[in-house]
């Protein structure tokens, strides 16, 4: 195991109200072995189980809840998990925080909602967060320069840590026998457009002699009882699977274990996306050593490095470009991968950002 560059902590820790605290991005924005930070624990949701590890909806953005714990922490740090809240809701909550004298950090991980199929919604939630907060966070020059053109803020930039854990990190690859390609269609987030990026692959990878196409989809989506069903979906994957195109793959949701054998089995994951900002998903490929084929409707290609294609919501998808793309993944492989070294010193450095950060709004 590499050891971590050392931290020095302060003898009065500052403390975080994050939303959410326990999301891994979050998590591994803080150093191991501490870093002068304590982040407040996530509240309960009302209905949550006492047992249960699930943070949404976030009970902290209630402004009730910042009136009564404002003593209880120095800096409110806003991730995720405000989807359902309507710009009035986020307006009482930076009042209230204001009020309080409490300094906002927002991270701006989306510009765009993957979940939301109306931009507008999203975009009216931003223009309440990122005009009142002291400072922004987010991940990639290019999130940064449309967060300069739209709302004339500056966001520092910092990158995304690790994904997958350290220990798993550091495994060895297992040996691959041909080239896997790998869609993982979920069930179906409405930024996803898989029939058109699996039609592409499926002639694609025919035409390579070791090559397999591997598409995953949750169980819901060919449960007729279930909101996400898709039956037209489901009969095209159907018929593909029928005449040898592909192999389909149909599960409930993958635990962390369960995800990293997954990602690992691949030579190339997919993104059907055809809009989006930054990616979690890319950073535990990253994390494998697995190669990433990723839209340009983004920001995935400043993250890390990946396969880019054209695909967006307004142009569709170039189909071109996503054929070259997979032709690049097996003619380059393998695809480079984080070495825990790396990933150790790029953690500690973003701790010592966020802490200096933090300690600055705070003075």
């Amino acid at each position: 195991m590499v050891e971590p560059p050392s931290l020095a902590a302060s003898p009065d820790p500052i403390r975080v109200a994050s939303v959410p605290a326990g999301h891994v991005y979050v998590r591994h924005c803080s150093a191991p072995e501490g870093d002068g930070v304590t982040r407040l624990a996530d509240p309960r949701p009302n209905g949550a189980p006492s047992t249960s590890q699930r943070w949404w909806p976030p009970v902290m953005l209630d402004p009730d809840w910042v009136s009564a714990h404002h003593q209880d922490f120095d800096v409110f740090h806003l991730h995720f998990g405000f989807d359902a809240q309507s710009p009035a809701q986020l307006t009482a909550l930076v009042n209230a925080l204001r009020r309080h004298g409490k300094p906002l950090v927002y991270t701006v991980h989306d510009l765009r909602n993957p979940h939301q199929s109306d931009p507008a919604t999203h975009e009216a939630a931003l223009d309440v967060i990122i005009p009142a907060a002291d400072q922004l966070i987010t991940l990639t020059p290019g999130a940064a320069e449309a967060i300069s053109g739209r709302w004339n803020r500056t966001a520092r930039v910092l990158p995304h840590p690790h994904v997958v854990e350290l220990p798993v990190l550091a495994r060895t690859r297992p040996a691959a026998d041909g080239f896997r390609v790998g869609v993982h269609a979920k069930s179906l987030r409405p930024n996803m457009a898989v029939l058109p990026v699996v039609r592409v692959l499926a002639e694609t990878v025919a035409g390579l002699p070791d090559a397999v196409l591997q598409v995953n989809v949750h169980h819901e989506v060919d449960d007729p009882e279930a909101a996400a069903h898709d039956p037209q979906l489901m009969a095209e994957l159907r018929e593909l699977e029928t005449a040898g195109r592909l192999e389909l793959v149909l599960h409930d949701y993958f635990d962390d274990d369960q995800l990293w054998d997954y990602l690992s089995s691949l030579d190339l994951s997919v993104l059907p996306y055809r809009f989006g900002t930054h990616s979690g998903w890319l950073e535990a490929c990253h994390d494998l050593g697995t190669a990433v084929a990723a839209p340009d409707c983004g920001f995935y290609a400043q993250q890390r490095p990946c396969f880019s294609y054209g695909h967006t919501q307004e142009g569709g998808l170039d189909e071109e470009s996503l054929h070259k793309a997979v032709l690049r993944a097996h003619e380059e492989r393998p695809a480079p991968r984080a070495t825990e070294q790396h990933r150790v010193r790029e953690r500690a450095e973003l701790a010592a950002a966020h802490r200096a950060l933090y300690a600055r709004l705070v003075r």
